[in-house]
């Protein structure tokens, strides 16, 4: 993993180099409570789906710690005030992740789009161990199912 800090919604500072399991899901973005998108998100695959894929993560989180994951985030490219208001309305137990200047992007090549004028992350899910991918995926279709879909493959693993 590149050293790349990144701004949480707790006030922390997070570099995906260190530390232990790491489970990072990766989405476009979160609306604002308004619920307002960007003009044809509708029509743009993949789009639909940041607040209930993080609202899965969220209920998981307990079977997720029971699995061995130590930290887990949720990365988009909007920024950590705007992300500070979905965390809290979500009711998300971890940190939201800023990469709004695509370091962390860029550095693992991950895969963008364009849409409202922004540049955006592809639903994915990293699984990270000492610093290390160990596992990807991508591309998500259902993005309510990829929690259960994370703990089933941790379990699997640890089997």
């Amino acid at each position: 993993m590149p050293h790349v800090q990144l701004a949480a919604t707790n006030d922390t500072i997070v570099d995906f180099a260190e530390g232990g399991l790491t489970v990072v899901y990766a989405y476009p973005r979160t609306s604002p409570a308004s619920g307002d998108t960007p003009a044809g998100w509708d029509f743009i695959p993949g789009a639909r789906g940041c607040t209930v894929q993080s609202c899965a993560f969220r209920d998981h989180y307990a079977e997720l710690k029971e699995l061995g994951v130590k930290r887990l985030f949720g990365l988009s490219t909007q920024s950590t005030d705007y992300q500070k208001e979905a965390a809290r309305r979500l009711h998300l137990p971890f940190p939201l992740l800023s990469d709004e200047t695509l370091a962390f992007s860029r550095a693992l090549s991950l895969p963008l789009f364009k849409a409202g004028g922004m540049t955006l992350i592809q639903r994915l899910t990293l699984i990270i161990n000492g610093g290390r991918i160990e596992h990807v995926f991508y591309p998500i279709n259902q993005p309510e199912k990829n929690a259960s879909d994370v703990a089933k493959w941790l379990a699997l693993r640890n089997a």
